[in-house]
């Protein structure tokens, strides 16, 4: 019976994987996951987590934007925003989509993936969905927030949030590989699903079946000929490019 209460994360040593260094830096560094003892301290502090709670509900409307955010710290109750507080300012709301809809999976995983008797793949797919799904909400707003992404001050933490996102994914679908292949399935995962997010944004099908379909070809051929340097490049071309594309519609000169 599949569950999302899996067996402990082991991650291989690099001593046995031909996957380059540049490409595991990427990768979350992390050696094992436990449920018996707590998780660290969570990566948004009391005054954050409020102002940045309130503010996305403005993302909607406003998408994700210092007037979200102004709005948010509004109702939260601060007059003002203190850099030192939020320091990368409306970033911040891209940070808080990204960690808190990777951090809710587990929860929302439970009744998906019960008696699933299907294969890791599967249980892949159906998972990297459910994620896709917690956009549809914002997704009229995502192309701008993949041209902030693709700043360089952000393109660290959004390429490492991206293969924590893989990681969360694997573990939740019963992946309990301990070979090189480690890396090269978080690896291929983080360009299949960069690659269906960025076709999301242009969906215009009932339920995002359009969307569904190319997440499904893409995990397809991944198997096939994926490999993990390959599919870093690709996840940064898609950002780069689609954070170009939103900037030359607003007139600035690419």
């Amino acid at each position: 019976m599949a569950s999302c209460a899996r067996a402990t994360r082991v991650r291989p040593t690099l001593l046995h994987s031909s996957v380059s260094i540049r490409t595991v830096s990427l990768l979350p560094n992390r050696g094992f996951h436990s449920h018996d003892h707590p998780p660290p301290s969570g990566p948004f502090t009391e005054v954050e987590s409020a102002i940045l709670s309130a503010g996305y509900k403005y993302v909607p409307e406003h998408g994700f934007t210092t007037r979200a955010l102004g709005l948010g710290a509004k109702d939260a109750g601060y007059r003002d925003i203190s850099p030192s507080v939020l320091s990368d300012g409306a970033f911040g709301l891209i940070r808080w989509h990204l960690v808190t809809q990777r951090e809710g999976l587990k929860g929302r995983c439970g009744n998906m993936l019960e008696d699933d008797g299907g294969s890791v793949e599967g249980r892949v797919e159906k998972v990297t969905w459910e994620r896709l799904l917690a956009n549809k909400d914002i997704i009229h707003r995502w192309q701008e927030a993949l041209a902030i992404m693709a700043q360089p001050s952000y393109v660290p933490f959004s390429l490492r949030e991206l293969a924590l996102l893989s990681d969360e994914i694997l573990h939740l679908s019963g992946d309990v590989s301990v070979d090189p292949s480690w890396y090269t399935k978080r690896a291929s995962l983080s360009a299949s699903y960069a690659s269906a997010e960025l076709f999301m944004t242009n969906d215009t099908s009932p339920g995002f079946v359009d969307t569904q379909e190319f997440l499904r070809r893409r995990l397809d051929a991944q198997r096939t000929v994926g490999s993990a340097a390959s599919s870093v490049r690709e996840w940064v071309g898609f950002t780069v490019g689609a954070g170009v594309n939103v900037l030359r519609s607003k007139g600035v000169r690419i």
